[in-house]
């Protein structure tokens, strides 16, 4: 069976955690709106089926739907062995993940602190303190966390047993676009958690993860996206 992921073409957003985890498992999917009528589907998608996804990304599997990051990598997860097996370990991942969630929306909301029906540029002072806010309270506060996950009570390689999850894919994400989109923030920080630094290296050499990342799937950052790089708020 081949998935069918639905997400906006042209940028990673959201729908890169799901691409990941799938690149990663080895699984065969397809990138829907990516290909020729397929934003017209994913459109038609979004407003079918009793229980219809309410924003991409959503994932089609079979007959099923499931849309929301965590809820689609939880049922990945389960089924491509990226996750634990016990339903503790489970849980704890998609606690995780839901974690890193919470991040993902803090860092949208550096470009788009009072509404995302505004332009950027509508917003640029409130930009400016949302991002100084999020590189000296919030980032050290995430990064602390995770760091204690990797190294306490000894190090580790990965966030829950010997093998990597979708919460490992995730937060190599998170911290490979906060190198693009706060290059300056993240060459300081990154000398104090140089646990995550560690994972995002573990997981970029990965043999599925490095083919994608040199492949054109995988979609270049640019300021369209959760991650952009504006200069201005990287002073």
């Amino acid at each position: 069976m081949a998935y069918e992921l639905f997400y906006w073409p042209g940028i990673q957003g959201r729908g890169e955690f799901v691409r990941l985890a799938l690149e990663e498992a080895g699984a065969d999917y397809v990138d829907v709106a990516r290909r020729e009528g397929g934003m017209e589907l994913m459109l038609a998608a979004l407003e079918s089926g009793s229980q219809p996804a309410f924003a991409p990304p959503f994932l089609r599997a079979g007959e099923a739907t499931i849309g929301q990051v965590a809820n689609i990598l939880l049922y990945l997860g389960e089924r491509h062995g990226l996750a634990p097996r016990s339903d503790p370990g489970r849980l704890w991942v998609h606690q995780l993940q839901l974690t890193i969630a919470d991040l993902v929306a803090e860092i949208h909301d550096t470009h788009h602190p009072i509404s995302t029906s505004l332009y950027y540029e509508d917003q640029k002072p409130e930009a400016q303190r949302r991002a100084a806010d999020l590189v000296e309270t919030r980032l050290p506060k995430f990064f602390g966390y995770f760091s204690r996950l990797l190294t306490n009570p000894m190090p580790r390689d990965w966030l829950a047993g010997d093998r990597p999850s979708y919460a490992d894919l995730s937060l190599f994400q998170v911290v490979d676009g906060l190198r693009y989109a706060f290059p300056n923030a993240m060459k300081r920080l990154e000398g104090e958690y140089p646990a995550l630094a560690a994972l995002h290296a573990r997981v970029a050499a990965r043999p599925n993860i490095a083919a994608y990342l040199a492949s054109p799937r995988r979609i270049p950052y640019n300021q369209n996206g959760i991650f952009r790089h504006y200069p201005e708020l990287d002073e």
